[in-house]
């Protein structure tokens, strides 16, 4: 019981810091435009970010039984994918560079499960087509997240790009106080908009590997004996009770609060310049991609989604301002988080294994 209380501990510090990390993909053009300020801008992406994440569950879904095969996980398969997903989002925090939370998650999961499998890699789902559906309505890491991981910074570049190069045509006969002035209003908006959509993404993923835990707790009859207080715990099949989709919501809001400055300052002022029409170009279009994958079940990074959108926005507005150096830094950044983490949590399993504490971590934790 112990156990299950554990994963759901670790998970929330991983929703948490996931909201203190992830704070800047959503703030970061609103502050770079200086439209609000950090804490204005931190509590508007706090409350949006809250109601996002009580809607729907298909990504919660998607990370929960759609990416590894539950039978081989547990508890501490669970733990030790976190930690390596926390690790990671504290170092590049600490460094100021917007990764990927949803990576760091889904990295961490599939290096934990498949040393709980035996270094078996068929523990992990790599594709599980649906006859009858397109592609992008198919399961697994294939179609989930390693397809999604390359198009959706494609989509964010090259959407900003276009949407930005259509606004300046569109309004082009206007002054440039009066689009000014417009879009600071209209980006207020926008912002909030994107909030909702990283709250509907990222707040879901944590609902997964909770709702996971309890599921796999379950069917191995760790709940046979439940006291009466307890039976909300029970989880027959795998689904998101509503009492996790407001805890996580809660916490994500309270993490989101607390803030990133760190990586607000690399993302809204370093990378690129940017006016009240580039935040709201670059906000519209990251919220749409992120509101699409949401509904799609697809975890995908709101990092990449936002950063990409700045950097083609800027580029729409002059490309020789674009600071190209600290684009490097942050895709190499992209590029490392799955394997990564996937090694930190794998690592960490496999010690566990090799010095026989997993199963005496499980017995105590239990």
């Amino acid at each position: 019981m112990f156990l299950i209380f554990t994963v759901i501990l670790v998970a929330l510090v991983f929703e948490y810091i996931n909201g203190f990390h992830d704070t800047a993909n959503s703030v970061a053009a609103v502050i770079g435009t200086r439209v609000l300020t950090p804490t204005h801008a931190i509590w508007l992406a706090a409350v949006t970010n809250l109601c996002g994440a009580l809607a729907g569950t298909a990504v919660a879904t998607t990370v929960g039984k759609g990416l590894v095969d539950a039978s081989c996980v547990t508890g501490v398969t669970l733990i030790c994918g976190l930690v390596g997903a926390i690790l990671w989002n504290l170092i590049t925090w600490r460094m100021g560079l917007p990764s990927s939370s949803s990576h760091a998650l889904i990295g961490g999961l599939i290096g934990s499960a498949v040393a709980s499998a035996g270094n078996n890699w068929s523990a992990v789902i790599w594709s599980a087509p649906v006859p009858g559906q397109p592609w992008y309505a198919w399961g697994g890491v294939l179609y989930k997240v390693i397809i999604p991981m390359f198009t959706s910074p494609i989509l964010g570049f090259v959407g900003g790009l276009l949407w930005m190069i259509l606004l300046y045509i569109l309004l082009s006969r206007l002054k440039p106080s009066t689009v000014n002035n417009s879009f600071r209003k209209l980006q207020i908006f926008s912002a909030g908009f994107l909030g909702f959509s990283h709250g509907s993404n990222d707040a879901q993923k944590t609902m997964g590997i909770i709702a996971l835990a309890l599921f796999s707790a379950t069917q191995a009859g760790d709940f046979a004996h439940l006291p009466a207080w307890f039976q909300f715990l029970h989880t027959p099949e795998f689904k998101v009770a509503l009492w996790i989709k407001l805890v996580c919501a809660i916490t994500m809001a309270a993490g989101t609060a607390t803030g990133g400055r760190r990586i607000i300052k690399t993302l809204g002022r370093k990378m690129s310049k940017l006016q009240p029409i580039n935040g709201f170009a670059a906000d519209t279009t990251s919220a749409a991609i992120l509101m699409v994958t949401a509904r799609l079940g697809m975890p995908v990074s709101t990092t990449h989604a936002v950063s990409t959108a700045i950097m083609g926005v800027g580029a729409a507005r002059n490309h020789r301002a674009m600071r190209w150096d600290i684009v490097e830094s942050i895709v190499w950044t992209w590029v490392l988080t799955l394997p990564t983490t996937g090694f930190l949590a794998y690592a960490l399993m496999r010690l566990l294994q090799a010095l026989g504490l997993a199963g005496i971590a499980a017995q105590a934790l239990g």
